[in-house]
């Protein structure tokens, strides 16, 4: 007779997608138990057993009578009695049912639109697709939402499958076991897809062979969530090509990419938008919408990160007396506290703490190290510095550390790490101070270097300062010319602005300084005005605490054109009498020449500014620097020409320019030239005017002076108009708008729209007259 009973335990044991070891830990029946069972074996079942198995399948009253009705035909339980009047059902179909084992599906789910395109673009016929699809988050961690993405297009594919789907939990990285055997996994596909237990082989690589003759032909999703490495799902692969493979990891399957043409999509964070929409998904528009400051920084505090907005969300719902603005308050000051948790499951440490214990001891170090480089990212010369090591030993630690999805590189091979994996490594990894005391040094003496070497580019005469000799390990990177040291400075630009703020914290005081001494020239010729005023108020902070008055005089000299840049008169007045004191009472000639040179850039009285510009030259003659002697000449030639005596700026500035060429001085030939173009416009000669603008903009140009070239650019406009060439006109001044829009100089922005306009209002009258 057929077994009725040993069908249907095992019929309903499949569908709930449980292995015999799973219903067993689920229900307490003993393994050896449901095995007798499910195999004809045990015709006997004690009553009690039946219900602890009922309960744990979580069976409907209907099947409930159904697997007692089986079980009484089989022989009844013993020892223990039911109610009667159960009626005996039909039998179950011999054939098993198609699995269906994915787990219910993420909600809310939002965003991930490109990765759900990418995606679905594997299921297209076309020359490009692929039956095996690999979903690889190298550039998250864990928490960043791999699973979800997976379950929710494994859903909303289902129908595409209509042999079934498979699910399994590797337990890659898990709070509470080791890695799953690929030979568990087999055994429960095995089991899934009806294969009675007296046909499954004994050996695991037989276990696998008949998983995939099953499999051959059939269209079949499997999920294969939370891998471990390459080797967990080899064996777990389909030998044909009509089944669909999706694959969550930590780390980069780089072998199944390479061995088995494996198709890797990387899942990030979200945006803020979508993470705004998660919040209010989770917390209902009631709650966000009254406290929609709040929700904004908790949305930058969580940074993206999909299980920390859970986490934040959870509490929120958990604790509906805390305001929203208080929860922000907790996350700013103890993020991981914050999003820590007694379910592992629910506790970002706990999650990340499962990828840095697979880390080996000199990963971990540089992951920690990582943590400490000053800026939102780091390039491959800057952390090697900071590792210490040389640079293919540190790429190769990069790239494992990149595989582990702890940091990620972008498309310029800059590394980053997201701010609460930054947070974690600075304390999972405990370095001791000697440690990270010396990597600081070597990152601060890195870009100290290289900053100095790439500022020397952009101004070969000018001072340069001195400085100690780099640490062992840190090699500065050479750069071949202006045009690769500004692009130098603008990728490392905000590392060095917060390798500065190291400097302080550390009370490397030098150091501060002499790294707002080299960014002097790129924020000038950028126009980065503010952070030139920051970078100056902080080093002339730190030259105070040092016993060196020179550092003081140059500090608050540059100050002053720091402000008079950004139009704070006063304020650059006070430091430049500063400097010029200073200077004074150390007697030292040359500061004091510096300090006039630069008191004649910012006063706006030009008879001022005049004889501060003739005390410069004046006491730069008692040197042999022919280069700061054609600064102050310039500079003489422009306030003379400013005040109506063009023949002496003429003079003056000519005399400058001839020196500046001596010497190849490119950066004062562009200014001179600037100024000689003043000089002819405003003399009436203003095709001369023309040709020497047009000749200064293309040096800003070369030199990368953005700055300047606009300043110039705006006053070639008022040379052409002169001219009556509006066209050249309007082409110039266009290009000087959009010039002090993208360096915020809003008020010359908009004194180049007015001109434009003007110009306009020009030509359209004249259309009307004509």
């Amino acid at each position: 007779m057929e077994d009725h009973f040993a069908a249907a335990v095992r019929r309903f044991r499949l569908r709930a997608g449980l292995t015999q070891e799973a219903l067993a830990e689920r229900s307490g029946v003993s393994v050896s138990t449901i095995r007798g069972m499910e195999t004809g074996r045990r015709r006997n079942p004690q009553f009690a057993s039946l219900r602890q198995l009922i309960s744990a399948l979580g069976l409907q009253p209907s099947e409930q009578d159904e697997l007692l009705a089986a079980a009484r035909a089989a022989d009844g339980p013993a020892g223990e009695s039911e109610p009667a009047g159960t009626p005996v059902p039909a039998a179950p179909h011999a054939e098993p049912p198609a699995p269906r084992q994915l787990p219910a599906p993420p909600a809310p789910f939002l965003g991930r639109h490109q990765e759900l395109e990418r995606l679905d673009a594997t299921l297209r016929p076309g020359p490009d697709t692929s039956a095996t699809m690999v979903i690889s988050a190298i550039a998250g961690a864990g928490g960043v939402g791999k699973s979800w993405l997976a379950l929710h297009w494994a859903h909303r594919n289902a129908e595409r499958f209509p042999d079934g789907q498979l699910f399994v939990d590797l337990r890659g990285f898990s709070p509470d076991s080791d890695p799953m055997e690929p030979s568990v996994a087999v055994r429960g596909f095995l089991d899934a897809l009806g294969v009675e237990p007296a046909r499954v082989p004994v050996a695991p690589h037989a276990q696998a062979a008949l998983f995939r003759s099953l499999v051959v032909d059939k269209r079949m999703l499997l999920v294969l969530d939370n891998a471990a490495d390459t080797a967990q799902v080899t064996s777990l692969l389909p030998g044909g090509d009509t089944c669909t493979v999706a694959i969550t990891s930590r780390n980069r399957l780089s072998g199944l990419i390479t061995g088995h043409g494996a198709r890797h999509l990387s899942v990030d964070t979200l945006t803020e938008t979508e993470a705004r929409g998660l919040l209010t998904a989770r917390l209902g528009a009631a709650r966000t919408d009254p406290e929609s400051a709040a929700v904004d920084e908790l949305v930058r505090l969580c940074g993206g990160f999909p299980l920390a907005l859970s986490i934040v969300a959870g509490r929120a719902h958990t604790h509906p007396q805390l305001s929203l603005a208080d929860l922000a308050d907790e996350l700013r000051e103890s993020a991981l506290d914050v999003l820590d948790d007694a379910d592992p499951a629910a506790s970002l440490p706990a999650v990340l703490s499962l990828s840095h214990d697979a880390l080996s001891d000199e990963e971990a170090e540089a992951l920690g190290l990582l943590a400490l480089a000053p800026g939102p990212d780091v390039g491959l010369p800057a952390a090697a510095a900071l590792t210490g090591h040389g640079r293919g030993r540190t790429a190769n630690i990069l790239r494992r550390l990149e595989a582990a999805s702890l940091i990620g590189q972008d498309a310029a091979g800059r590394y980053r790490m997201h701010d609460l994996i930054r947070r974690y490594a600075t304390t999972a990894h405990r370095l001791p101070d000697t440690v990270r005391t010396a990597a600081l040094g070597r990152i601060l003496d890195f870009y100290t270097h290289t900053a100095h070497a790439a500022d020397r580019l952009l101004e070969a005469h000018r001072d340069p300062i001195a400085l100690d000799p780099p640490a062992p390990g840190a090699h500065p990177l050479p750069l071949p010319g202006i045009a690769a040291a500004m692009d130098w400075f603008t990728a490392e630009h905000r590392n060095l602005l917060a390798a500065q703020r190291t400097a302080v914290a550390q009370d490397l005081h030098r150091t501060a300084w002499q790294l707002a001494w080299t960014l002097n020239n790129f924020h000038y010729r950028r126009g980065h005005r503010h952070e030139q005023l920051a970078v100056w108020q902080l080093a002339v902070r730190s030259a105070a605490r040092l016993p060196d008055p020179g550092a003081q005089i140059l500090t608050h000299r540059l100050l002053g054109r720091a402000h008079v840049v950004l139009g704070h008169q006063q304020e650059a007045i006070d430091a430049l009498h500063r400097a010029l004191a200073l200077s004074e009472q150390h007697d030292d000639r040359a500061l004091q020449a510096h300090a006039h040179y630069t008191l004649a850039s910012i006063w706006p009285d030009d008879h001022k500014a005049l004889a501060h510009a003739r005390r410069a030259l004046e006491l730069y003659g008692g040197f042999d620097r022919p280069v700061w002697e054609a600064n102050a000449r310039n500079a003489v030639g422009w306030f003379a020409a400013r005040l109506g005596d063009h023949d002496t700026g003429r003079e003056h500035c000519r005399a400058a320019l001839a020196q500046y060429e001596e010497h190849r001085d490119l950066p004062g030939q562009a200014q001179t030239l600037d100024s000689l173009g003043y000089i002819d416009h405003h003399s009436g000669h203003h095709e001369d005017a023309v040709g020497h603008y047009r000749r200064a903009v293309a040096l800003y140009r070369d030199l990368g002076n953005s700055y300047e070239a606009a300043d110039t650019l705006d006053r070639l406009g008022h040379a052409h108009t002169a001219l009556g060439d509006r066209d050249r006109a309007r082409a110039v001044w266009a290009e000087a708008r959009d010039l002090f829009a993208q360096q915020g100089r809003a008020q010359e922005a908009e004194r180049a729209r007015r001109r434009l306009a003007s110009l306009d209002a020009e030509e359209e009258g004249h259309r009307n007259t004509g």
